[in-house]
């Protein structure tokens, strides 16, 4: 603890044992006035609670007296030991600000990151495998809407055995939350506390700041109802599938029968026809197959489909060469906007308006180094096209692969992507015909062309 504290340990510990032994007239020996506190206020008091316990105070570096000179030098002594503990406190903190301004982080190492010696000296923070990859996927996950909520990004780390959990044995959701909001994962410092402005770090960062933008905008975005207790491994279509007489989410249950129980969707809105009228869970997932397995492609359209692919990629591999000259006109912009400001800046009184355009400018800042990110990757791939479209392309090949893990938030993810929304399944005729999502529906127009010669008869009706 602080020198500064009266309430250390073993401070009190001692005061304890001097009042219990207050008629033996014991006496407390310190080396040096900077021992006993290193504070005038701390000082005083725990001078006179030694007195007040029938002790007394003794030192081989300075005779403590009562009368008004030997006061007088131990308070100096007192407040120049109060001055050394300040100073070696704003040293301190100057070189740590000093070292974060040089781009590097000074504090603990956020989960997926530990500290390694560089060669020149110091310390800098490199990727911690496994937690960095995972934090990786959580992160991107919830960008790109993977993960709908932090809820689902909590179950997904949970699911991690490698990944570090609380006592209880679980990951909080204040841990998820500081993970979202962590720009040290975007390879940049930011630390308004001390006067740090937004800058590139020297560490890797695990995503893009683009990356961090769409996550700060998420979660500016409406909340999401808390995730509930029963959506699990048992009815993972909890939430997705509707009831189609009335559009009312089903709910699920477990009924127990003679010999073992058994897994139901049902309706619960009152009014509904089929309301409190079971489904087997059984039945929808079979069905669910059947529907998902007639949106797989056939493997010539799959091909079609890939080198379509391939050759966009190669098309915007040459025009993110464009936008990285457009995006650079845009930072010279930014930058006359933000010099613009700081010249207001400078003559402004009020202080709203220099809130304001404080705020203004940190805003351009992020704008600034977001493009200039962009334009240091502009032209080059960070990965491959296999690498990139491997696993978009397993689950246009075959979207039910996904559903077949077992796992919760792959089953999620699948119909997420899969659908465009809600299914509606009515209770007698099965599922109705559902929104699918862009992909496949592209590929099942693209599929539904037909082709063939005019008939002879031509194709106005016969006279």
């Amino acid at each position: 603890m602080s020198g500064s504290a009266v309430s250390r340990p073993g401070m009190q510990a001692m005061l304890k044992f001097l009042r219990r032994k207050r008629k033996q007239g014991l006496v407390v020996i310190i080396d040096d006035i900077s021992r006993l506190a290193r504070g005038l206020e701390a000082h005083l008091r725990l001078r006179g609670d030694i007195a007040s316990a029938g002790a007394t105070l003794e030192s081989p570096s300075i005779e403590f007296g009562e009368d008004s000179d030997s006061q007088l030098v131990e308070n100096l002594l007192a407040s120049v030991s109060q001055h050394q503990r300040e100073k070696n406190k704003e040293q301190t903190k100057n070189r740590m600000r000093a070292r974060m301004l040089n781009g590097y982080w000074v504090f603990y190492a956020p989960l997926g990151y530990r500290f390694e010696r560089e060669p020149g000296g110091g310390k800098v923070m490199v990727p911690d495998e496994p937690n960095a990859r995972i934090v990786t996927e959580a992160l991107e996950g919830f960008a790109s809407g993977r993960f709908s909520s932090q809820a689902e990004v909590k179950r997904f780390l949970e699911s991690k055995p490698q990944f570090p959990r609380c006592r209880h044995n679980v990951v909080l959701i204040e841990r998820v939350t500081h993970m979202l909001k962590q720009i040290l994962y975007a390879g940049h410092i930011d630390y308004p506390k001390w006067d740090v402005p937004l800058r590139n770090a020297r560490h890797e960062g695990l995503r893009s700041l683009e990356t961090y933008e769409r996550i700060q905008e998420r979660l500016a975005e409406k909340a999401i109802a808390p995730a509930r207790k029963n959506i699990s491994e048992d009815f993972p279509m909890r939430g997705f599938v509707c009831c189609g007489d009335c559009d009312y989410p089903m709910t699920s249950t477990w009924a127990k029968g003679r010999n073992d129980y058994y897994a139901y969707y049902m309706c619960r809105q009152r009014g509904c026809v089929s309301s409190k009228k079971s489904i087997s869970r059984d039945r929808v997932e079979e069905e669910l197959q059947d529907l998902v397995e007639g949106l797989t492609p056939a493997p010539e359209l799959f091909e079609l489909a890939d080198a379509i692919f391939r050759d966009q990629w190669g098309k915007r591999a040459e025009a993110s060469r464009l936008e990285a000259t457009q995006n650079r006109v845009e930072i010279g912009s930014v930058e006359k906007q933000i010099s613009k400001l700081i010249d207001r800046l400078v003559e402004a009184e009020s202080t709203a308006v220099v809130s304001a355009y404080e705020a203004k400018v940190e805003k351009l800042e992020r704008r600034k180094a977001a493009l200039e990110e962009k334009v240091s990757k502009c032209g080059r791939s960070a990965r491959g096209y296999d690498t990139t479209f491997q696993t978009a392309l397993q689950l246009l090949s075959n979207p039910w692969n996904l559903w077949e893990t077992g796992r919760l938030e792959d089953r999620r993810a699948m119909l997420r992507l899969v659908f465009g929304g809600h299914i509606k399944f009515h209770r007698e005729n099965g599922f109705q015909t559902p929104e699918i999502s862009l992909p496949f529906k592209a590929l099942s127009d693209f599929s539904g062309h037909k082709e063939g010669m005019v008939p002879a008869a031509g194709v106005e009706p016969a006279a």
